[in-house]
């Protein structure tokens, strides 16, 4: 092994001095083939089950795209001269057809070189809105499904950086748009400005635990350039292109009518605004007017939230949560903390859940009262309520059936989230009379999909639920021989007709219109599987214990050719993984993966190289468990280290792998592991660690589900930084980091520090930043270049 390393070392120094300024490159002819393919498109499908639009786009952005003007502002990142987020992803064409028909129909009328986002179906499910953004901004389409006709009826005025720049109106035949101020100031340039005076913040002494945060305001330039590109008008518009100004300007960040449509809230960002916070902090105003823009109340006014009590399970106080309750014409649901929004304060009630009639005139009615933390209510179509609550520290959630008649409440659902074999499913949603959301209930029965893993394999199910007396009947399991069926909706119960996705490891997902009664099933939609190349690649999930008994998961690919039986080769082994906490070895050991799964590959897996000859095991289970009192960080080294010998004897007992012939690699908190396990084991060859944080004082106040700050436990922090321990770390290692990350806490300076780090201790390691790209990667230059990089770099460490 000594002597493999030192040939690898070797190679990957001298293969690092011959790259340090080249163009970028394309991988191999069995990756590119792969990579470079056509997407199919997205599927959108409308509540009543009777139309579906394909919207299309290009598989990858490009450099050009990524290369737009930007100005990153309070959270957000903005290209000022479009008004819309410079991260939009497109589609590029739309067709539609009628779920029963067979052929798609392409939409007429659509713009030269269309780019468009913020696609939704009319009430009336009769026409679709989309944005389509020009050189110069962003206007508003129209398209008429029955005719395929699309038609514009803006200009290229909207105001898309606060989000979707419009709301349909309840009646479908027009829409309340936010257009740019017609007298709006010039952006300013401060680089051109000399300072009037330096930035000063200032503490007023009370704790607070804000993560790191990117993106953030950071002088009164930015200040008045935020204000400038959030401000705008609102103006209804009909579906002939007619405006009529509804408000003047404002930093509008909310729109929501009323179920009944008879009046509209309006959320507001206020000043003064933060430098340590983003946006969805600022202070903020909602206002509901009635249909004729007068005020009917102030309903929630929500100051400046800098300070926040430590732990996850902790909120700010005050009105929180608020929207229109889905089952009435025009009532407010909100929430509000009990316990000054502290988690470590002890209470015997944590939230208290309020409803408010509109005008308002009335004070607020108590609805509920939570012994956990409140996370929300689906309404029903009848007279029931469902109301969820959750502890992070346990990992606990809880549901109740409320009957809003006598507001008797029985507990519905009463376990750990993480507990994926004990999960009951969802309940089955339709539209009411005012055309909102609610769980279907039909003569006091609901209906619950669920996931259905089981500790024997994935078999996804359909309950009926007795709303009275809250007793299920399974009505459908899934059991497809060699192929996963995913229930996307209950079209009729009583004809048991659903829609599901059907998959396996080599038939791309479709769609089906299927009865549960008869078991028969209808294509629906035919697309190709666009990676014909791997459809014979080995696949399989594997299952293995960790020393310490908790069983673990991997989905192991083998090249097509490869001979299982003889053996006679054996081959280098990549594993990609993500750590995950638990609070208990029983759901830590839980197995969510499906060899059935269709196979993806993409360039945030090593699936690709098994079409070059490795073996792969991907997803590997990486679980970080801490019962009790005790937290996952507090052993976080130890436990890595065991689940990637584990995986790695695991793969080697089948007999297929060269034990000294294993990469390791992951991608943002899979990376932070990669750097980790290079450090403290001698398991690996090589690794690959993209995006990735590696000094954890630099995010001193909490990181992944680690709730305690540096201050409380230092010792973990520092342990498990991989930067305090890069004088351990001497094996091979490739860092890839998008020069633009703007991920909270993987900042693209921890890869440069991390980097200079190790090259001045020795290490034998090699970065790579990404032009332009952000913590997922877009462009196509970007990502075939990262192929090729993590190609090359596995070849000389692992084969050559």
């Amino acid at each position: 092994m000594r002597l493999k390393l030192t040939i690898c070392l070797l190679a990957f120094l001298n293969f690092y001095e011959a790259q340090e300024n080249i163009t970028y490159q394309k991988p191999s002819a069995e990756i590119l083939k792969l990579a470079d393919y056509e997407r199919p498109p997205s599927v959108l499908i409308n509540n009543k089950k009777d139309w579906m639009v394909f919207a299309y786009r290009p598989t990858y952005k490009t450099l050009e795209d990524l290369s737009q003007q930007e100005m990153k502002l309070g959270g957000l990142r903005i290209n000022p001269v479009t008004n819309i987020s410079s991260t939009a992803t497109y589609s590029n064409n739309l067709k539609v057809r009628k779920l029963n028909d067979k052929t798609e129909v392409q939409v007429k009328g659509l713009p030269t070189n269309p780019k468009i986002t913020n696609t939704s179906f009319s009430p009336d499910e009769k026409k679709l809105a989309f944005t389509n953004t020009t050189n110069k901004g962003v206007e508003l389409w129209i398209v008429d499904l029955e005719t395929a006709t699309a038609k514009k009826i803006t200009n290229d005025n909207l105001n898309a950086n606060l989000g979707n720049p419009y709301v349909w109106y309840k009646d479908s035949q027009g829409l309340l748009i936010r257009t740019l101020p017609q007298n709006r100031p010039a952006l300013i340039d401060s680089s051109k400005d000399m300072p009037a005076g330096p930035i000063v913040s200032t503490a007023d002494g009370k704790v607070s635990q804000n993560r790191t945060y990117q993106d953030l305001l950071k002088n009164p330039q930015d200040e008045k350039n935020f204000e400038i590109l959030t401000s705008s008008e609102l103006y209804n518009v009909d579906l002939n292109g007619n405006v009529k100004k509804v408000k003047d300007q404002d930093l509008y960040a909310g729109l929501s009518f009323s179920p009944d449509g008879n009046y509209l809230m309006v959320t507001t960002i206020k000043k003064p605004f933060s430098y340590i916070v983003p946006l969805s902090r600022f202070p903020m105003t909602s206002t509901v007017y009635d249909m004729k823009g007068n005020t009917v109340k102030v309903v929630n006014e929500v100051p400046l939230n800098e300070i926040m009590p430590k732990g996850f399970s902790s909120v700010r106080t005050g009105k929180r949560d608020m929207g229109w309750r889905s089952d009435k014409p025009a009532t407010l649901v909100y929430a509000e903390a009990l316990d000054g929004g502290d988690q470590y304060k002890n209470a015997e009630y944590r939230d208290e859940i309020f409803t408010w009639e509109a005008p308002f005139t009335v004070a607020p009615k108590s609805f509920y009262k939570t012994k956990q933390r409140y996370s929300g209510t689906s309404w029903t179509n009848d007279h029931y309520a469902i109301v969820n609550e959750g502890w992070y520290d346990t990992r606990n959630t809880k549901s109740f059936l409320v009957d809003l008649n006598n507001g008797e409440s029985k507990i519905i659902d009463d376990r750990n989230y993480q507990d994926v074999y004990s999960d009951p499913g969802n309940f089955n949603t339709t539209k009411n009379e005012f055309g909102r959301t609610v769980v279907d209930m039909k003569n006091g029965k609901s209906y619950l999909i669920g996931d259905g893993f089981t500790k024997d394999g994935q078999h996804p199910f359909i309950d009926e639920m007795d709303m009275k007396t809250l007793k299920k009947k399974r009505l459908y399991t899934s059991n497809l021989k060699n192929a996963k069926e995913e229930i996307i909706d209950i079209i009729n119960p009583s004809k048991g007709e659903v829609l599901t996705i059907q998959q396996s490891a080599s038939q791309y997902p479709n769609y089906f219109k299927k009865n549960i009664k008869s078991n028969k099933a209808e294509a629906v939609t035919q697309f190709a599987n666009p990676f014909e190349s791997i459809k014979d690649v080995y696949k399989e999930v594997i299952t293995y214990k960790r020393n310490d008994g908790v069983t673990l998961t991997g989905t192991l690919y083998l090249p097509a050719n490869y001979d299982r039986k003889a053996k006679k080769e054996k081959l280098p082994l990549l594993i990609w993984a993500y750590p995950t906490e638990y609070k208990d070895k029983n759901t830590a050991g839980q197995n969510t993966q499906n060899p059935n799964d269709f196979t993806f590959p993409n360039y945030g897996s090593f699936v690709y190289w098994a079409a070059k000859g490795y073996a792969v095991l991907d997803d590997a289970a990486f679980p970080i468990i801490g019962e009790g009192k005790t937290e996952p960080n507090d052993t976080f080294i130890p436990q890595l280290v065991a689940n990637a010998e584990a995986a790695i004897n695991a793969v080697d007992q089948l007999g297929y792998i060269d034990k000294t012939k294993v990469a390791v690699g992951g991608h943002s908190y899979g990376a932070f592991m990669t750097a980790n396990l290079l450090t403290h084991s001698k398991l690996f060859a090589c690794g690959i660690a993209r995006s990735g944080a590696y000094n954890r004082t630099l995010t001193p106040f909490g990181f992944q589900s680690e709730q305690r700050n540096y201050w409380d436990v230092p010792e973990i922090y520092n342990t498990m930084s991989p930067f305090m321990n890069a004088d351990k770390m001497k094996t091979p290692l490739l860092l890839i980091h998008g020069d633009a990350d703007n991920n909270p806490g993987t900042f693209t300076l921890q890869t440069e520090r991390y980097f200079q780090a190790l090259k001045n201790l020795g290490a034998p390691v090699k970065m790579v930043l990404l032009p332009k790209e952000a913590h997922g990667y877009q462009a196509k230059e970007n990502i075939f270049h990262v192929l090729w990089e993590q190609d090359q770099f596995l070849e000389k460490c692992l084969k050559k």
